[in-house]
């Protein structure tokens, strides 16, 4: 049980830090292209792996150019962790896109376009 509480912990550190790293820390400017927010950290159990989910607002090409630099940028992101953050060992950074709420905003899109096909039909 602690252990879960420690991890849930190091994710809400490492969430914020990597946010403020995505503000003003990462000078690739391809990360620059969308929008990006974290929208989940996955972090293992002894703490050595964090899969960083992010959304990105914008265009296919934007949101492509943005996961280059971050995928660029995960050692810097892993090496400025460990400044920031005091762990025995600072965990792998692996950046993936998560699309779930672009998924939701095409579900509520359909469901939107039946109902207004339902009330001029009915």
């Amino acid at each position: 049980m602690a252990n879960s509480r420690r991890v849930s912990r190091v994710s809400s550190l490492i969430k914020r830090e990597v946010s403020q790293m995505l503000l003003n820390g990462i000078k690739d400017d391809r990360v620059g292209a969308g929008m990006v927010s974290i929208t989940d950290i996955d972090l293992s159990g002894d703490l050595q792996h964090a899969t960083i989910f992010v959304s990105i607002y914008g265009t296919e090409e934007a949101k492509e150019e943005t996961m280059e630099g971050l995928k660029a940028s995960e050692g810097f992101v892993r090496k400025e962790l460990g400044h920031r953050i005091r762990l025995r060992r600072s965990p792998e950074i692996t950046f993936l896109e998560d699309s779930s709420l672009e998924r939701g905003d095409k579900m509520v899109h359909l469901l939107n376009q039946i109902s207004q096909e339902r009330e001029s039909k009915g």
